[in-house]
Order: C-alpha cells, then sequence, then structure tokens
C-alpha cells in the first residue's frame, strides 16, 4: 500500500472538518489555505467525499463543505479505499480488491503479505479521523 496525493488530501481536509465548529460549513478556499492543498484539486476530492456520503455541501453565502458523518464514524480505512483502493501490499492477499499475482506460487509468502495486510488494516479500521484532530 502507498498513499496518493488524493488519499493525503482528502484526509487532511477531513481532519480540518473535523476541528471545525459542529455544524458550520467551511469553504474550499479556507480548506485549502489551511492544509496547503490546491484549491482546484481539493474542489475534485470534495465532490468525491460528497458522493461517497463523507461530506455535505450548502450553497451561497456562509455555504462550504461539512463533515456528513461523525469524525468517529469515519475511519481512515476507508478514505484510503475509496481514493487508493486496496490496503493490502499485493492484490492477491486484498480482502475487497483481489486478484491473481506471481506470489501465490509461495505460499509462506502469501502468509507473511496476509499479516501485513491485517495489521496495516486492523491499524487504519480503528483510527478514526476524530483521533486525528
Amino acid at each position: 500500500m502507498k498513499l496518493t496525493v488524493r488519499s493525503e488530501y482528502a484526509l487532511l481536509s477531513l481532519v480540518h472538518l473535523a476541528r471545525c465548529e459542529e455544524g458550520k460549513y467551511e469553504t474550499v478556499e479556507k480548506i485549502a489555505r489551511t492544509q496547503g492543498i490546491p484549491p482546484k484539486f481539493l474542489e475534485h476530492l470534495m465532490l468525491s467525499l460528497k458522493r461517497a456520503k463523507y461530506v455535505t455541501s450548502l450553497k451561497g453565502h456562509g455555504g462550504g463543505y461539512r463533515l456528513y458523518k461523525p469524525a468517529d464514524q469515519i475511519s481512515v480505512a476507508e478514505i484510503i479505499r475509496l481514493f487508493d483502493g486496496a490496503l493490502a501490499p499485493t492484490e492477491s492477499v486484498s480482502k475487497y480488491f483481489y486478484e491473481s499475482t506471481p506470489i501465490e506460487k509461495e505460499k509462506k509468502m502469501v502468509k507473511l503479505f496476509r499479516q501485513i495486510r491485517d495489521y496495516i488494516s486492523d491499524k487504519l479500521e480503528n483510527s478514526t479521523i476524530a483521533e486525528m484532530k
């Protein structure tokens, strides 16, 4: 697993929103400025987060984005999966994105990579946005 800039910026924007006063909307410009994210890029990320029901938006004066789900109900793992796919080091040990790979020929290697997958997955599944604020 390697995080892309998309998932890193998405996580940063969610942490920013988690720090905001409950129910308050934040503009893309403010989130971008605070977290050092290019605004146009952030707009695309926020649309993906909105479609996946992690944020909601309001147009007009006083509008912007806020969390749709409580921060303690958003795991780091689900955001990474949304933008980057599998958490597993190889697709052949992925629970959600399985694909056959050459490593499957060696059962002990598969076992090792499953253990790595389980450790990473457990850590990220049990870490929420609320814990990061």
